[in-house]
């Protein structure tokens, strides 16, 4: 494959169009930065639709705006500027490596001061209290990085954006043509930190908790039958955790991937019947479900990292991202249209297994 992510013209195939499903998980979106930035250089593919809660909200609404303002290049600049804009919002925070630890390349921050006590005080206060202002600077950054009139008018791809509600504890996916700056905020609103957010008369808590991302809008709303799922969240974990910290963040995996794997058993669901000629293809159709991932570069991490907006850890993990998509496409862009490259019965047997 050719540095610009084409393929020689002898073997060029056909463009392929995809889906793509952003998961949330703080600064870990650089990651998906990362993969975006690459998948954005091959010509031979296009982004038919983006489903993203979170961070994952956030890079879908920046890549629209930017491809509506530029094209893929656009795309590509707006992601950059956008990340790093995070960064520099963050120049304050308490959230700060000591010399020492990046020295040592460790991104964690559970040792530090800063961390410990927001960790501390999160347990015994709600937002309500230790946050009454509603503080939040990627709002901010948000509003300044992002031309919402260009996103609701985008038509160079399809949106699905989701919150969860607070009463019914249902997803909600918002429209793409009222979103705003609410709606993504919506989408990203962790409990622990900050209000409910209140948006077209519900309050709203992250994505996450009712579907990360969601799946099922592209069975309905997609031309594409190809679902590339990017993962910041591990489905599995190597050992039991011991310590509150380690016990509380598995508990938040489990609880952020819950509904991700819910869909992955519909659709296997569905695609089983088809093969069987239980179900009309006429009226339902097999979608194939691809995963972009790397759980070595993500292994040292803890969940603490979701919080370190340090410039060089932000390009670590675009780095591992966009590495690990082209890793993708170079061995598994023939399976885009015919088959999934995701063993999703296995996966589904291993989770259960756990």
């Amino acid at each position: 494959m050719a540095a610009n992510g084409t393929l020689p013209e002898t073997l060029a195939p056909e463009k392929k169009s995809i889906n793509l499903a952003l998961q949330g998980g703080g600064a870990h979106g650089a990651f998906t930065w990362g993969v975006l930035d690459r998948l954005l250089e091959s010509e031979q593919l296009d982004i038919a639709a983006i489903s993203g809660t979170s961070a994952g909200a956030m890079n879908a609404v920046v890549l629209a705006d930017g491809m509506m303002a530029g094209g893929r290049q656009g795309a590509q600049k707006a992601l950059a500027a956008f990340w790093r804009a995070v960064h520099e919002a963050a120049r304050l925070s308490p959230y700060q490596l000591l010399p020492l630890k990046k020295m040592s390349h460790s991104y964690n921050l559970d040792h530090l001061p800063g961390f410990i006590a927001l960790d501390l005080f999160s347990r015994l206060m709600s937002p309500y209290e230790l946050n009454p202002l509603d503080i939040n600077p990627l709002r901010e950054v948000l509003e300044k990085q992002v031309d919402f009139e260009r996103v609701r008018s985008c038509d160079k791809l399809k949106l699905f954006i989701s919150a969860t509600s607070v009463r019914n504890g249902m997803v909600k996916r918002f429209d793409r043509k009222q979103l705003t700056a609410d709606h993504i905020m919506a989408s990203a609103c962790l409990p622990f930190l900050f209000k409910a957010l209140e948006v077209e008369g519900d309050d709203y808590w992250d994505g996450g908790y009712a579907g990360n991302p969601i799946l099922y809008p592209f069975a309905y709303h997609s031309e594409a039958r190809d679902i590339v799922i990017v993962q910041i969240n591990p489905l599995s974990c190597q050992s039991t955790p011991k310590t509150a910290r380690e016990i509380l963040n598995r508990v938040n995996e489990i609880t952020f991937n819950s509904s991700l794997l819910h869909e992955l058993r519909a659709i296997e669901f569905v695609a089983r019947l088809l093969d069987e000629g239980s179900l009309d293809p006429v009226r339902y159709k097999k979608m194939f479900i691809h995963m972009i991932s790397d759980e070595k570069g993500f292994a040292p991490l803890n969940a603490s990292s979701k919080l370190n907006t340090e410039w060089d850890f932000l390009t670590h993990l675009h780095d591992l991202g966009y590495n690990a998509a082209e890793k993708f496409l170079q061995e598994h862009f023939a399976c885009l249209g015919d088959h999934s490259s995701m063993d999703v019965p296995g996966t589904l047997r291993g989770c259960m297994a756990k």
